[in-house]
């Protein structure tokens, strides 16, 4: 590894009413990194006050308040909102301070919308609006550079330098360690060299400092080289700079990357011996300290170190154990075939819970839970566990998730011998889920069950249709058209709310009759609105196509319901001319096909009953 005296250039690695009853949203948080929040959302107020030059109306109290609307939205990825928000605003107040935008600025980076942060920025800069600062700059930078528009992010920073811009900040550390920070994260080291290199005289009179170097160890870290960061330490003592938390909690993360736990327990109590010695609180190990260090004990498979960590940090009155900590104890714990003890952690942090909601465990921790006792075939815990997710946990169950606990409950009961329950919570997830991923963990269960049921008690036994026959059209079994009863296109939602309680897709016709559309219950987000603006293109057949080929477009198309009418064209004998008939005289949904549908043990069991008997004679 090249020394970074002098800033050289260093290798390059490589590498989210009807409005509730219809349709809920789910949010997300996400934590920030401890050197990203200086351009986060939720400090932009905190910043920005500092500013010698703030706009008169940053003390209005209904900006103040936009301002936190506008961060609670950020949080839940709804940035639609909050552009209505800020619309609305602008509409009220004629103009909106730097501290507001720059909040929208960073919803639309948080949300992955670069282009459009672009655009406020650049909106901003004109001589009628409210200008920029070094915030503004950050968040941009921080966006470009998590969307790899790295020459565009440079392009910015140059622009700094010229005073052209309407209350261009110029240049400052902050920026750059924020940009830097931001190609760290995209593991593009060569660039943040070469950054360090061009703008040192702007970095604390031209000499590498801490910040620097932590950032850079991370960047190695990231950047799959954990042994390279441990060299950056020498380089550290060596020029006499002094260290801080932040450094040997990432050099003992490189430790525990390159599975080099004896190092990281040198460093560890050398961390302590400085703090001792300088008498600072600031350099003592936190909580990210002893976490960092479980997890590498943890997949040690250590349990001896583990416990001796853990009882280290409950001795410590001033430590805080927050969930990622109790979450990574429980972890290690687990990894190391503890489970009593997990069990014991994983009590306390529900109990701590009761009186501290930020402590409500995430639901990757139950997975990791109902995992280990899955494998051991202790089917009631896991049941317990499965029950408990939902209302206990903290943040967003996404399907995978959900998926997943269903099948782990599943592989407890094969595993515990219980056969037909694992059965019945197989038939339930092909049900429930559609389809069965074989790619997996639980694919394994489903195996398992369906090698222990029988081909006859098959949850994937195939459907069969003994009463039509698939090369017949479809005109001998479609439902007439009128008995769907199709809606007008000039109706709002409003008019016909109880409708799409009744029935999950409607065809639509205008007012001579023809059908010009079909709309989805769960478009019916909003009761003011015309079933004209929320109506899709209906899938269409001839009343001669084959039955076998109207089921495949709605299995392979996911169709809901497919409209049938004549052919285009029809003969008409009394002008002796061809014409156009378009009006539709059937449908056919999914809910017509399953009701056809049996499956195949359902025909084959009165026929094993009967072989049955007769052996028995």
């Amino acid at each position: 590894m090249q020394t970074i005296n002098g800033f050289s250039s260093s290798t390059s690695y490589s590498r989210h009413t009807l409005n509730f009853l219809f349709r809920v949203l789910s949010v997300s948080a996400k934590k920030p990194h401890p050197y990203s929040t200086i351009f986060s959302s939720s400090s932009v107020h905190r910043l920005q006050t500092k500013r010698t030059s703030a706009p008169k109306n940053c003390e209005n109290p209904s900006l103040k308040r936009l301002t936190s609307r506008i961060v609670e939205l950020t949080r839940r990825k709804q940035l639609h909102q909050v552009f209505q928000e800020i619309g609305y605003a602008k509409k009220r107040y004629g103009k909106v301070n730097t501290i507001v935008m720059n909040a929208v600025m960073e919803a639309c980076v948080h949300c992955g919308d670069v282009d459009s942060a672009l655009r406020i920025f650049h909106e901003m800069e004109m001589p009628d609006n409210c200008g920029v600062d070094t915030i503004s700059f950050g968040i941009l930078l921080k966006g470009l550079g998590v969307a790899r528009r790295i020459d565009e992010a440079f392009q910015l920073i140059e622009s700094m330098e010229r005073p052209t811009v309407l209350g261009n900040p110029g240049m400052s550390p902050e920026v750059i360690y924020g940009f830097f920070n931001a190609l760290i994260e995209a593991g593009d080291l060569r660039r943040a060299h070469g950054l360090l290199a061009r703008y040192r005289v702007v970095l604390r009179g031209g000499g590498p400092s801490i910040q620097m170097y932590n950032l850079l160890m991370k960047g190695y870290i990231n950047a799959g080289c954990p042994e390279d960061a441990l060299a950056v330490h020498n380089e550290i003592l060596s020029k006499g700079i002094k260290t801080d938390r932040f450094t040997y909690n990432t050099l003992l993360l490189a430790c525990v990357k390159s599975e080099r736990m004896d190092a990281a327990m040198q460093l560890y109590a050398e961390m302590k011996d400085e703090a001792q010695k300088i008498g600072s609180h600031y350099l003592f190990p936190d909580t990210v300290t002893y976490t960092t260090l479980i997890k590498g004990f943890g997949s040690a498979k250590d349990l001896h170190s583990v416990l001796k960590i853990v009882m280290e940090m409950k001795s410590l009155p001033d430590l805080l154990i927050d969930r990622i900590a109790y979450t990574a104890i429980i972890d290690a714990l687990l990894s190391c075939n503890s489970t009593k003890s997990a069990i014991c952690i994983f009590g306390e942090l529900l109990k701590r819970a009761g009186g501290n909601p930020k402590l409500r465990p995430k639901p990757h921790l139950y997975l990791s839970m109902m995992r280990a006792f899955a494998l051991r075939g202790e089917y009631s815990m896991v049941k317990s566990l499965h029950s408990r997710m939902w209302p206990d946990t903290s943040g967003v169950i996404s399907t995978a998730l959900q998926a997943e606990a269903d099948e782990l409950l599943m592989e407890a009961a094969i595993t515990n011998g219980q056969v037909d329950v694992a059965r019945r919570i197989l038939s339930n997830i092909v049900t429930k889920w559609e389809c069965v991923s074989w790619t997996n963990r639980g694919s394994m269960a489903a195996v398992r069950v369906e090698a222990l049921s029988g081909f006859t008690r098959s949850a994937f036994t195939p459907y069969l249709l003994p009463q039509v026959s698939l090369d017949d059209p479809i005109e001998t079994i479609m439902r007439p058209f009128g008995e769907a009863q199709p809606l007008l296109v000039n109706l709002d939602v409003e008019n016909v709310p109880m409708r799409f309680f009744k029935d999950e897709v409607v065809p639509i016709i205008d007012e001579w009759g023809s059908c010009v559309g079909i709309v989805h219950r769960e478009d019916c987000n909003q009761l003011n609105t015309s079933l004209s603006s929320i109506m899709r293109s209906p899938p269409r057949v001839t009343t001669s196509t084959s039955i076998g080929r109207v089921i495949e477009l709605l299995l392979e198309k996911k169709y809901k319901m497919i409209i049938i009418g004549r052919p285009p064209y029809e003969y008409d004998g009394t002008s002796g001319v061809y014409r156009s008939n378009l009006r539709a005289v059937g449908v056919f949904t999914s809910k017509q096909l399953f009701n056809l549908a049996v499956t195949e043990s359902e025909e084959l069991e009165p026929c094993i009953y009967v072989q049955h008997q007769h052996n028995c004679e």
